[in-house]
């Protein structure tokens, strides 16, 4: 998968409010379907869909052992939104600090 494709399926993983809440619970450590399933009001193959889209951005691995298939975390596709973000970075702090100067004038001007 190239770094366009990756970013797009990275993207659209994280759309959906239940699968950031999967890659939340990932992030404390593996899990199995059934565990991830457990908080969620929904059925256990609507929770496997969620985990395959999760699986096919590569945000998540599952183990093969046996019966017994962990989910794990791969927080490396999350580097392609970092690197995309950083881009961004300089427009981001330059209006930043327009903003600041301009709340730092308004509140002179009111103590004035």
């Amino acid at each position: 998968m190239n770094e366009s494709d990756q970013l797009d399926a990275t993207f659209a993983a994280l759309a959906n409010p239940t699968r950031r809440a999967i890659l939340a619970r990932l992030a404390q450590g593996q899990a199995t379907v059934n565990a991830l399933a457990e908080p969620f009001d929904m059925s256990l193959p609507a929770v496997s869909k969620h985990i395959r889209v999760l699986e096919a951005a590569g945000l998540i691995t599952r183990g093969k052992n046996a019966q017994f298939r962990p989910c794990t975390l791969n927080a490396k596709p999350l580097e392609s939104i970092t690197n995309w973000t950083e881009q961004y970075r300089p427009i981001w702090d330059a209006r930043f600090d327009r903003m600041g100067n301009i709340l730092k004038n308004m509140k002179e001007a009111k103590d004035a």
